[in-house]
């Protein structure tokens, strides 16, 4: 199937989701996680429709973006693409990736948060961003763990961090064939933002970045309102 297909199929299963939950279909945006793919299926995307997409790794999509700025008003027009960073982002990366990108959903750690407000500052940017949070015991998830001191730091500091703009949560739960064992989690950062948002009342932290190709209807059903879908709009990602 094409890549348009595929597109259609998501947005299918994303407003039954949001009807099975009581939502309007507007609550929820689609990623595009583009990360590994070439330039020109970002394009084909674009052309049908989708706004958001979603890279790992710095130095891939700088290479990318080089192409990308060519392609006639995805960056220009007056629905332009927002390129998000959604991997693991080491602070000695901060300056580039402020550079390059339009969100940076991965923030995991007070130290990348100062950094990031530094380079935006640096930039003359407001910089919108997330909070990654950890609910997954697995050794290869990021993110703050809840009600630790460190996040509790991060949250004190953010109405002083006057070139970053936090938008809320992001997660990624363990990967299992049985998505109903992945809904708790999804509930719990649910849970966590309500909680924090009572705690916070200063800060507007309303995304929940949940949900992949897999087991986003899940996620639509607990309250996402950012899913990310790799695989279900352009295959399965090349082997190393």
């Amino acid at each position: 199937m094409s890549i348009a297909d595929n597109i259609a199929l998501v947005e299918e299963e994303i407003a039954a989701a949001c009807r099975r939950a009581g939502r309007p279909r507007a609550d929820v945006r689609l990623m595009a996680v583009s990360k590994t793919h070439p330039p020109e299926w970002i394009v084909e995307a674009f052309a049908n429709g989708v706004r958001l997409f979603g890279e790992n790794r710095v130095q891939e999509y700088a290479g990318k973006r080089v192409a990308l700025a060519a392609a006639a008003g995805l960056f220009t027009g007056p629905e332009p693409a927002k390129i998000h960073c959604i991997g693991p982002l080491q602070s000695n990366k901060a300056v580039r990736a402020v550079q390059i990108f339009d969100v940076i959903d991965t923030v995991d750690s007070l130290r990348l948060a100062e950094r990031l407000e530094q380079a935006a500052a640096e930039a003359g940017k407001c910089l919108p961003m997330s909070i990654e949070i950890k609910l997954s015991p697995e050794a290869s998830k990021h993110g703050f763990i809840p009600d630790t001191a460190e996040l509790n730091q991060l949250l004190e500091r953010l109405p002083d961090l006057h070139h970053l703009d936090a938008q809320g949560f992001m997660m990624v739960p363990p990967f299992v064939d049985d998505i109903e064992r992945v809904r708790p989690y999804f509930h719990q950062l649910l849970l966590l933002r309500d909680s924090i948002a009572r705690r916070y009342p200063r800060l507007a932290l309303n995304e929940l970045s949940m949900g992949m190709s897999h087991d986003f209807p899940v996620a639509i059903e607990e309250g996402a309102t950012l899913v990310r879908i790799g695989t279900a709009i352009f295959g399965a990602r090349p082997s190393k």
